[in-house]
């Protein structure tokens, strides 16, 4: 089958970013969102980019319109009846996944396949909420989308090897280097990244150094393009909670339980970039 049309549930920081990578390999997209609200808000942040990429002489003013212009807007999920992938890319909720699925189920065209981009969730829960549970798996793009070049698969017990095969192959044509892990809890990246994230944090809480010289020690010592604490800021407090806890629940390891430090600032509203506040401030 040929992909050409990609469908992309939430035009938030991942699904604006899945959009924007489709786009720009000239893949059709269409984006969905619950409000016009959240839809405008997402794709004025697409705009912002290719405008940025642009500027920067790595695209045209009118490679960047072309791209933009690939991207159609959608408030309901009948608009992806044209799609041969969609992508699903909404909060880390289990249940709402569920529901999700099987409205697509119910909307796309029988040969479309269904992608989650969890990123620790159980993808055979939202495989079985369909009728297509061979053509479902897992499509993890890392945070940012555009500019992390791995897609991390996700195999469940029911996908078909035809559907991994051709979800590579997309994946190949994104640019991306293509890993494929098992349906087990936080899969390859999260499973090892959320102990260091977390790690990272209790240096801090325990008083052993300041943010600045956790974040310096991985950028400068080990050579990662962000420290744990900026990258927690990255992904927002929020969506690190809703992780760590599914991950916790599932493994019962103690070095994924979230530390208090972070259940604090999402209590006090400090998500990170998102907010403007998270271990650092954020003017923009």
């Amino acid at each position: 089958m040929k992909i050409d049309h990609v469908g992309v549930v939430g035009c938030g920081v991942m699904g604006s970013g899945i959009a924007q990578i489709c786009a720009m390999k000239g893949y059709r997209v269409v984006v969905c969102e619950k409000t016009e609200t959240l839809l405008g808000k997402g794709m004025a942040f697409i705009q912002k980019e290719l405008l940025w990429l642009a500027k920067a002489e790595k695209l045209s003013d009118d490679e960047a319109k072309t791209i933009f212009g690939r991207i159609k807007k959608a408030t309901t999920l009948n608009a992806f009846d044209v799609c041969d992938l969609v992508i699903e890319a909404v909060t880390e909720d289990l249940e709402l996944k569920k529901s999700l699925f099987k409205e697509l189920d119910g909307v796309c065209p029988d040969h479309c396949l269904l992608a989650t981009n969890t990123s620790v969730l159980p993808v055979i829960e939202m495989a079985r909420a369909t009728g297509r549970p061979e053509k479902v798996l897992g499509a993890h793009f890392l945070t940012p989308p555009p500019v992390i070049p791995l897609l991390e698969l996700v195999q469940t017990l029911m996908t078909s090897e035809e559907t991994l095969k051709e979800i590579t192959d997309f994946g190949r044509s994104l640019g991306k280097r293509v890993v494929v892990s098992q349906d087990r809890p936080g899969f390859i990246v999260n499973r090892v990244l959320t102990s260091i994230l977390f790690n990272g944090v209790r240096l801090l809480e325990e008083g052993i150094a300041d943010k600045e010289s956790i974040d310096a020690a991985m950028e400068v010592g080990l050579g990662l393009p962000m420290g744990p604490l900026r990258l927690l800021d990255l992904i927002g407090m929020d969506t690190v909670v809703l992780g760590s806890d599914a991950l916790f629940k599932e493994l019962n390891d103690p070095q994924y339980a979230c530390p208090i430090s972070i259940r604090r600032m999402v209590a006090a509203g400090w998500l990170g970039r998102k907010s403007g506040k998270g271990f650092y401030k954020y003017s923009d």
